[in-house]
């Protein structure tokens, strides 16, 4: 496989791709960048001296997990965009609206979608009841050893998947970009990675996320307004134009040709809704503000900066169209994009931009990848040494120094474990892996997180059977859909014949929740229903905004 098929062909028929962060497929090492190379180099010596303030500023554990709460609205919500714009959302949705036009707008708003609901239904409670992780706030009123083991177990599996989706796009891209070899930029994620998180905490991965929103929606915003400026700012000309250019003509403007089945399109807007909230790496940047009021600012600000984004790739992907297909500066012998389909956002950098850049948008693409697998490298540790050992273990009496060893020996560990999967996966098909980690998260971490703030009635044991029921059935239905079963394993027919399995994973995990929890008539579930109502109290009047959590 050459590279031209970087992930084209997944992105066409998968959205696991579309919604993730992994290059699969071969690609070929281009020509070494130097332009991207010496501006991604002062990125780093820019963010290490940031890491290097941080880490003076880390006397306490609520400094190294939430920076001491900081961090301001309008901040948080730049850090938060920055965490979930990933370098594959710049280079895949913008190759989704190439290759199938107003499909590719479709997916944008299924990834925006999701925060309505973070912002009107969770922010302000998790913000109140929390503390350090999500975790935190699942288990206030229910069983904290059973539900805390529970919570952490599926924030390390959407972790773990989502990281390794990150570093072998991380690899791949590097190979594209800058001409790097794969098992360089591999452990050059990881080194770079475990420095942010294991020295500056929380406060330099906010700041190494605010610096990368803001290049990235800059260059973004360049490469859109010179789309527009070639059409004279008229979109009925960027979209009459792209119609008669593309390939499939009137079609590009016609939707529902990326999902082949009601089932499969329901089940995916699922996955792409309530999967970001429960997203481990994003919920815990609510915890990083003052209060509620700040935490609701975060969620609009970042509605705001990743709709404008997503604006932006739609035009991207339209304006490739125009400057990208058929130039023959961008075209290989055979007809296709040099570099495979997902590069015609970088290709329609250099048409507009030259070189300098090219080599700015690759370096802001580098810089991407860094940002996120930092927060997943944080939000990891923190399950294992916050959740685990001092909640767990410890029994809420672990001390503050000993909590921090933990959280740096977790990060370093993390580091190591992520560059050898990143190695050993560089040749399989992972593009499944993020869409797992979303199922994951919209059933099993979800549907926990939302009870446990708005159903009295739920216990510990209807929170276990529940999430637990969620969290098996998204684990088999994925490898047993044609996106495993047969792209990775190569059985000729699936099993289970939808691609998406969240519909059937949040089902199985809120009957699971409700049925376990209605009929648990011991003395712990009473006392558990009894805890709802002050704890419900405080999160509406902001008395719980100290962050308490009973132990």
């Amino acid at each position: 496989m050459n590279a031209r098929s970087l992930i084209a062909a997944a992105l066409m028929a998968a959205a696991p791709l579309a919604l993730g962060d992994a290059l699969t497929g071969e690609v070929q090492k281009q020509a070494t960048n130097w332009t991207a190379i010496i501006m991604f180099v002062v990125f780093i010596v820019f963010t290490m001296g940031i890491t290097k303030w941080a880490a003076k500023r880390n006397t306490s554990t609520a400094d190294y997990y939430t920076a001491g709460g900081s961090i301001t609205g309008f901040q948080n919500g730049l850090a938060i965009a920055g965490d979930f714009m990933s370098a594959a959302s710049f280079l895949g949705i913008s190759a989704l609206v190439f290759t199938s036009g107003y499909d590719g707008l479709i997916y944008s708003i299924g990834f925006l979608v999701g925060w309505p609901i973070i912002l009107f239904l969770m922010a302000e409670r998790l913000r109140n009841l929390g503390k350090f992780t999500f975790s935190d706030v699942a288990s206030y009123r229910l069983g904290q050893t059973p539900i805390r083991l529970l919570s952490a177990f599926g924030s390390l599996i959407v972790v773990a998947f989502y990281l390794i989706a990150q570093m072998v796009g991380a690899g791949k891209l590097i190979q594209l970009l800058f001409g790097l070899d794969y098992l360089v930029a591999v452990v050059l994620v990881g080194v770079l990675m475990v420095m942010y998180v294991m020295f500056g905490g929380m406060l330099a991965t906010t700041w190494v996320q605010i610096i990368k929103a803001v290049l990235l929606l800059s260059g973004a915003s360049f490469m859109a307004i010179m789309v527009m400026w070639h059409v004279g700012f008229d979109f009925g000309r960027l979209f009459s134009e792209a119609v008669a250019l593309h390939p499939k003509h009137e079609a590009i403007m016609s939707p529902g040709g990326l999902v082949s089945d009601p089932i499969s399109a329901i089940s995916l807007g699922l996955a792409l809704m309530f999967g970001t909230a429960g997203l481990p790496h994003i919920l815990m940047r609510f915890f990083t503000v003052g209060d509620a009021k700040e935490a609701r600012k975060s969620v609009f600000y970042a509605t705001g900066f990743i709709g404008y984004f997503y604006i932006l790739t739609f035009i991207i992907g339209f304006g490739a169209i125009l400057l990208v297909l058929n130039n023959p500066n961008f075209m290989d012998a055979d007809g296709a994009i040099v570099g495979g389909t997902n590069m015609v956002a970088i290709h329609l950098a250099t048409a507009v931009g030259g070189n300098f850049f090219l080599g700015f948008i690759s370096a802001v693409a580098f810089a991407t990848i860094l940002a996120v697998v930092a927060g997943l490298a944080l939000a990891g540790a923190s399950a294992v040494a916050h959740d685990l050992y001092a909640c767990v273990i410890k029994k809420g009496k672990a001390r503050e120094e000993d909590e921090m060893k933990v959280t740096k020996r977790t990060t370093l560990v993390l580091g190591v474990v992520a560059i050898l999967l990143g190695i050993a996966f560089e040749k399989q098909n992972i593009a499944f892996m993020v869409g797992l980690a979303f199922s994951v998260a919209a059933s099993c971490n979800f549907p926990i997180l939302f009870l446990s703030m708005y159903w009295k009635n739920l216990t510990t044991r209807g929170a276990l059977f529940g999430g637990a029921m969620g969290l098996v059935t998204a684990l088999v239905l994925t490898i047993l859909s044609p996106t495993v079963w047969v792209d990775v394993l190569h059985f000729e027919q699936a099993i289970f014949p939808y691609k998406y399995p969240a519909l059937f994973a949040m089902a199985a995990s809120f009957f699971g929740l409700w049925f376990f929890s209605i009929t648990d008539k011991s003395k712990a579930a009473a006392e558990e229903r009894a805890r709802f109502l002050p704890q419900f109290v405080r999160s509406q009047t902001g008395l719980g905004a100290s962050g308490a959590v009973a132990h």
